[in-house]
């Protein structure tokens, strides 16, 4: 770790680079090296000091279960420790709601410079290898030092790993970089496989990758700062408060409100934070430039189209409810899991409203598709869109169906859409040859089986000569 402030002395890191390897007792080096963030006696009374102490992980050779102890804390730490719990308990209350609602309309840099103010060396800024440069560009700007800490999962892109190294030249700092514990990813691995996320959903990998060493990096501090904005995922992040106490996570002494949550630009737009970036002439990822907007782990990121929200390029085979990985859990209300939005239309957990809206396409139930499929002599045939509201590809194709159901308005045969994401999947899957959204099908008059349309060409006129040909 280290501060941006020249005049205060730099502390112990353990570096990034896996070429790099530390001085340290042949039965500490492994394959992994940790953060673990012991509070120290510091030889001067007006400045302390915190050093890195590595959690061990398998010596090259061993066993999974040969694990290494942690190195023992000296009675000289655990008394600091102590007393900073004291310290913290001892000073009056503080009413963070009261706090939230009066830095409502602060600046980034206000609310920036009144976390590192009021916490010190016991907070630090959440990087996260995307915008979250802006808060380490805040923080300089508020002339105080600061900390900057990150999770290296093991699966970031190169881009990103980049990034990482053009930012800690340019500022001058050291990233404290947590990383997951090796016994539990390859547990992982070798149980479920490498992709095992694609089939049963991001939660327990991100557990394992994520959650874990956040919740490790948080332990030895009281308080952090984090890239929130509410703009980013309107269903989950569209009340964060600018400072909370942590609804998920804890602090130095553990136990509820422990820990504080700090989110300076939970009220500033996407498109300011990116003004901000560029007049500052700020080292930005790669990525962005290449259609990416939120960024995680290479095999779970994607670029997004243009319009599209920048959520929807993670985690996109699963339901739009799911876009969160845990580290911001305590967004979520759990009683709310449809929101009406404004326009009248329904929205989904993470605020994507539904698609092919018209009076002209008929929403079809899950009954209503059963009949549809059990029938072998219809009145009319049918062409369906099975389709899911957060997939970017539906979305792609929204204004050509439209387009198509208005062209065959009162042509004899009927448009229509099913939702065949989340419960309705392995129906869907099972029943209509749901491989990938969107699916559409044509329901001839005279004929049991529906026929899928081959394909990738969704505008108007290939849509036509598809149903043309059958009807």
């Amino acid at each position: 770790m280290a501060f941006a402030t020249a005049s205060i002395a730099s502390h112990t890191i353990v570096s990034r680079d896996r070429r790099v390897l530390i001085s340290t007792p042949a039965t500490q080096i492994g394959a992994v090296r940790h953060l673990n963030l012991v509070s120290t006696i510091s030889q001067s009374s007006s400045t302390r000091r915190l050093t890195v102490g590595q959690l061990q992980a398998v010596e090259p050779g061993k066993r999974a279960e040969a694990v290494v102890a942690p190195t023992a804390v000296s009675s000289g730490a655990v008394a600091e420790v102590e007393e900073k719990v004291e310290e913290a308990s001892a000073s009056p209350p503080v009413n963070y709601e009261k706090l939230a609602a009066q830095l409502e309309h602060a600046s980034p840099l206000e609310i920036m410079d009144k976390a590192l103010e009021k916490f010190g060396d016991d907070i630090a800024i959440a990087f996260s290898g995307a915008e979250d440069v802006a808060l380490i560009e805040y923080a300089k700007l508020t002339g105080r030092p600061f900390r900057v800490f990150s999770l290296d999962t093991g699966r970031l892109d190169p881009e990103t790993y980049e990034f990482f190294d053009k930012v800690e030249k340019h500022y001058g700092i050291r990233i404290e970089y947590m990383f997951p514990d090796a016994g539990e990813v390859q547990a992982l691995v070798r149980t479920k496989g490498l992709f095992s996320f694609y089939e049963d959903g991001h939660q327990e990998c991100c557990r394992v990758r994520k959650v874990r060493p956040l919740r490790r990096a948080l332990s030895g501090l009281r308080a952090w700062i984090t890239g929130q904005r509410k703009d980013q995922s309107p269903g989950t992040r569209a009340s964060i408060p600018v400072v909370q106490v942590d609804p998920s996570f804890e602090g130095i002494g553990g136990g509820a409100g422990s820990l504080i949550k700090w989110n300076p630009v939970a009220n500033v737009d996407g498109k300011d934070i990116w003004n901000f970036l560029h007049t500052m002439d700020v080292p930005v990822n790669s990525l962005h430039s290449k259609g990416y907007v939120s960024i995680g782990c290479q095999p779970c990121t994607r670029p997004v189209l243009p319009g599209q929200h920048e959520r929807e390029g993670r985690w996109w085979w699963e339901d739009a409810k799911a876009k969160e990985c845990g580290l911001h859990k305590g967004n979520i209300s759990q009683d709310e899991t449809v929101k009406a939005g404004t326009n009248g239309s329904v929205l989904t957990l993470n605020g994507t409203a539904d698609i092919f809206d018209t009076k002209n396409i008929v929403n079809l139930s899950r009954s209503g598709i059963e009949n549809l499929l059990k029938l072998e002599n219809r009145a009319e045939p049918w062409i369906v869109v099975l389709y899911a509201p957060w997939c970017q590809f539906c979305q792609g194709m929204e204004a050509s169906y439209v387009e198509l159901a208005d062209v065959l308005s009162g042509s004899g045969v009927k448009v229509g859409k099913f939702r065949a994401d989340g419960d309705q999947k392995p129906f869907a899957q099972n029943e209509l040859q749901l491989g990938s959204f969107p699916t559409i099908l044509f329901f001839p008059k005279h004929a049991s089986r529906p026929i899928k349309y081959p394909s990738e060409q969704r505008d108007v006129n290939s849509l036509l000569a598809f149903i043309n040909a059958l009807r």
